[in-house]
């Protein structure tokens, strides 16, 4: 039974390469959220094997670190640790079973992102909730004079610190952050071994709001999340507790979209047995809170015409924004969209489409 097991992990993981060798667009999601165009290309230079891969990614890893030691001002110096951490992230990510080696990997990429948050202007908070007696890891992350908090909401196959790039434009606008790993994520899955399913999912989301309202109870509640993420930030955005709500390119339930193997493989060793996703179902949620909807025209895993019936049902306040050359989860306009999120949160609820 073990050498199947094994057999299969090697199996998913020869797809995955596969796939990184020859589709352009696997890449999107890794440049957006930080990998270097250059180091991209080093590793890219032949054909895509596990050792290249981790090997590839080490070395780069390590150069991060020693640029970060070697740095002579301390914000040049956080962000060669967050690059390290990023690179270690995509040798965790690689590796779809729940095992020392990738354990050891995210290890590595959490101390490098420690080293970062050292020397960030803005105190970092490790911190714990628990749901069904299990742990649920986070980090919390304060500026100067908070004006709100922002709860990031990250997609299925996505660790909190992967998404480092939207706390940093976040807190430079006076958000706090929060950002958990969900079950099937990050420490949550690796150190508890809590896997994702829609029920849990809906206890997590329950959580976070409920953890961000009894820590900061002052001050007005977000969220912010990106394809599964967006659709729990839909679900959560109908919570009283929460002011508005952003969701780029969210899921849909039993969308007809066909998804890599790779990626439909790789989902089946952080969800519970007999689980085909964790996402929630639109029908029946009562919308009570403003969102904003971000679509990507070019987008092949979610159809034009659910997310404009989807918006047609989102309550007063809305906010429409469509990209007509962007696919899943607008990649190249992130950096913008946080912008538009900033502004949209600093502002009333006036209905506007853009």
């Amino acid at each position: 039974m073990r050498q199947d097991e094994n057999q299969k992990c090697l199996s998913t993981m020869d797809k995955t390469l596969v796939t990184a060798s020859l589709i352009e667009g696997f890449w999107d999601r890794w440049k957006a959220h930080g990998v270097k165009e250059a180091h991209l290309n080093r590793i890219r230079e032949s054909f895509l094997t596990k050792d290249r891969w981790m090997k590839g990614w080490q070395e780069l890893a390590k150069q991060s670190l020693a640029d970060a030691i070697g740095a002579d001002f301390k914000e040049e110096a956080e962000c060669s640790f967050q690059i390290a951490g990023l690179y270690y992230q995509l040798m965790y990510w690689l590796i779809p079973e729940r095992n020392e080696e990738k354990r050891s990997w995210l290890q590595e990429s959490l101390h490098a992102f420690y080293q970062a948050d050292e020397l960030s202007p803005y105190k970092t908070e490790y911190v714990q909730f628990e749901i069904e007696k299990k742990k649920c890891f986070g980090r919390v992350r304060v500026p100067h004079s908070a004006i709100g908090v922002i709860m990031i909401i990250n997609p299925i196959d996505s660790a909190k610190e992967e998404l480092y790039t939207y706390e940093m434009d976040f807190l430079k606008n006076n958000f706090i952050t929060v950002s958990f790993d969900g079950p099937g994520q990050g420490q949550t899955y690796m150190d508890c071994g809590v896997r994702g399913t829609t029920e849990r999912w809906q206890i997590f989301i329950d959580a976070i709001i409920d953890y961000a309202h009894t820590q900061f109870p002052h001050l007005p509640l977000y969220l912010f999340g990106t394809s599964s993420g967006a659709s729990w930030a839909i679900y959560g955005s109908c919570n009283p507790k929460i002011t508005k709500a952003v969701a780029v390119s969210p899921a849909f339930v039993n969308e007809k979209i066909r998804l890599p193997d790779y990626f439909i493989e790789r989902t089946e060793y952080i969800l519970e047995k007999g689980e085909g996703h964790m996402l929630p179902s639109f029908e029946g949620l009562s919308f009570r809170n403003p969102v904003l909807l971000v679509h990507g025209k070019q987008d092949v895993m979610v159809s034009s015409e659910k997310i404009y019936k989807l918006y047609d049902q989102l309550p007063n306040g809305k906010y429409f924004k469509e990209y007509e050359e962007e696919g899943h989860c607008c990649n190249y306009k992130l950096p913008e969209i946080r912008q538009l999120t900033i502004n949209w949160f600093m502002k009333g609820t006036e209905a506007h489409d853009a």
